[in-house]
């Protein structure tokens, strides 16, 4: 008996051997002086929250003793967390078709395309930009916005010339970057409202403006028809590879976020980008106004109407 019970011991030692181990010595436990340092910490953060109060006051009044401290933010200050979507059940319906459309060919299209050499990528991402000049000079000037649309010009100019047919931004390189803008911008600058959501077939999120601003877009883009690229087959195959090219460089995936609310956070987020973007296009004598006395109602109205 004492011999099988030896056995076992050994047997049982010898898989614990086969494990790994890990031995852990803990501190010797010593209450008075983990007591003082405890009370001195309490002393310390004490010291620093009397020090931050009485900053602030002293800093402001130092700095700036004439100005008035700014008004509380109030329930009216509070974006809409309402979209005026009256096409909810159709727009559903077009973000769902386009979800498909990009998980069985636009995202393994982009994807393949991510293999092609950097180099490469950058020269037809460069060439499409380039094209792009055209439209950009065309609405700052009718943006009233000259400056921007000088310097389209002069990018349109340079990277068609020096840039090989716009394969190269050389511009870029001469502190000339680019400004994007779009008809949509211009209608904005024009004071025309955003309008209601709309989702637009394989191109996504938009608005009702947008969406005319696209389709403007496009079609000064067929009446100019720059190298005779814009009719034709040599069309249908340079848009599906600018297509390609846009998917590849957007991080966006659908469903990713995991969330069953994603139409909606998709909604509010890019109702209040173009919200936002379209108060950056005002003139400043127009935002140095007053406020309007519905503001308070600004609130419960529905972002887009």
């Amino acid at each position: 008996m004492k011999l099988l019970s030896f056995g076992m011991i050994c047997v049982l030692l010898g898989g614990c051997a086969s494990q790994e181990v890990s031995i852990r010595s803990e501190p010797a436990e010593n209450p008075a002086a983990q007591n003082a340092a405890a009370a001195a910490s309490a002393a310390a953060f004490a010291a620093a929250a009397q020090t931050s109060a009485a900053s602030p006051t002293s800093t402001a009044s130092a700095a700036a003793p004439d100005e008035e401290p700014a008004p509380p933010v109030t329930a009216a200050d509070a974006p809409s967390m309402h979209t005026y979507d009256p096409w909810e059940r159709l727009n559903r319906f077009t973000y769902r078709f386009n979800a498909r459309f990009d998980e069985r060919i636009f995202l393994p299209a982009a994807n393949l395309y991510r293999r092609v050499p950097s180099p490469l990528r950058s020269g037809v991402h460069n060439f499409f930009g380039n094209l792009s000049e055209v439209d950009r000079v065309i609405n700052y000037t009718l943006q009233g916005r000259f400056k921007f649309g000088v310097r389209s010009f002069g990018r349109l100019v340079i990277n068609s010339t020096l840039g090989i047919a716009g394969l190269i931004d050389v511009a870029k390189k001469l502190k000339l970057p680019g400004a994007p803008t779009s008809l949509s911008a211009t209608l904005a600058t024009w004071g025309m409202h955003p309008g209601p959501y709309l989702v637009v077939p394989l191109l996504g999120p938009s608005t009702l403006r947008e969406g005319l601003g696209f389709l403007g877009d496009y079609g000064t883009s067929y009446a100019i028809n720059v190298a005779d690229l814009y009719r034709g087959n040599v069309s249908w195959g340079l848009g599906t590879v600018n297509a390609v090219d846009k998917r590849a460089n957007v991080d966006f995936r659908y469903y990713a976020s995991g969330s069953p609310f994603e139409y909606e956070n998709v909604r509010f987020l890019y109702m209040r980008k173009t919200l936002i973007e379209d108060e950056g296009l005002k003139p400043k004598h127009r935002k140095r106004g007053k406020k309007s006395p519905d503001r308070r109602n600004e609130a419960e109205e529905p972002a887009g109407k």
